[in-house]
């Protein structure tokens, strides 16, 4: 006895009948493209914009120390102003006094007294 024919698979993005393979899941390459895109857009921004954040933090860090200079002192509120956010960092250092060192990567920071940071290469 044949089987009954199913219904036709529908494309998992715009709905629309699917033809071709039996395996195949959707209309075309834009459809493909664009459910995928869907699936993974939330998690793949959040990484994006903090990869971005760590980026712009360690160039910023990078910019102010010279050639041969292994540290600088500069104000809080320049690094900001330039778009530096302290919320973002790589890793930590603690000193045995207590004290804890920030790093995008490779350069890092201490926070000072009175809005001053010392900017430090690794």
């Amino acid at each position: 006895m044949p089987t009954p024919p199913s219904s036709p698979k529908k494309c998992l993005f715009c709905h629309k009948p699917v033809k071709g393979r039996s395996d195949k899941k959707f209309c075309d390459d834009y459809c493909r493209n664009n459910y995928n895109n869907a699936q993974k857009g939330n998690a793949t921004n959040l990484i994006r914009n903090v990869n971005n954040a760590l980026r712009k933090n360690r160039q910023l860090l990078s910019g102010h120390l010279k050639e041969g200079d292994k540290n600088i002192k500069i104000q809080r509120s320049k690094l900001q102003s330039a778009g530096f956010q302290f919320k973002y960092s790589t890793n930590q250092y603690r000193t045995k006094d207590g004290r804890t060192y920030f790093f995008c990567y490779d350069f890092g920071y201490l926070l000072l007294e009175n809005e001053w940071v010392l900017v430090v290469r690794k």
